[in-house]
């Protein structure tokens, strides 16, 4: 669930151990979700000086991650907030409605935000631009000719995340 930005926030951050390595997670001064970044991660988060570490706000996080790695969890429900501008919104939006063990194209997404084939590349750099990643599942995105293309975690985190999902029908 996405609820609407208000002003200046105060960050809370604390890391999870996953299969995908520490995860680092920040959530505003309500405990909504703001970021989920993987190590290495293009345009991932840092922990700031100013940020707080409190483990609190993310318990639920943590419960749901741990479920979603052990294969027991296909759907998270949990309260996020992110910031992007209102194309990139759609976008990931849109992500929200790719369905655990199915995949989708950029072509796809591009489609059913009623963007035109041209902005295809916007679209990818919507995705790419993506701060949920896994909750948000910008992994489930792949090239229309089924090409693993573009992950900011890596691509071989994306196929890690697509195995455990069974995406790509290979069990």
């Amino acid at each position: 669930m996405t609820v609407p930005t208000t002003g200046r926030t105060v960050t809370r951050w604390t890391s999870f151990d996953s299969p995908l390595g520490q995860l680092l997670l920040t959530a505003d001064e309500f405990g909504a979700l703001t970021s989920l970044s993987v190590p290495g991660q293009k345009g991932g988060r840092t922990v700031q000086p100013e940020w707080r570490q409190d483990p609190g706000p993310f318990r639920a996080a943590g419960e749901q991650l741990a479920a979603y790695f052990a294969g027991e969890l296909k759907e998270f429900q949990l309260e996020f907030r992110t910031s992007g501008t209102d194309f990139r919104e759609r976008v990931w939006t849109a992500l929200d409605s790719v369905p655990y063990g199915a995949t989708t194209t950029y072509g796809e997404i591009a489609a059913r935000i009623g963007a035109s084939r041209a902005a295809v590349r916007a679209v990818g750099g919507a995705i790419g631009a993506n701060p949920l990643l896994v909750v948000r599942p910008c992994h489930r995105v792949i090239g229309a000719d089924g090409s693993m293309t573009g992950y900011a975690g890596g691509l071989e985190r994306k196929v890690q995340l697509l195995t455990l999902e069974d995406a790509l029908g290979l069990s």
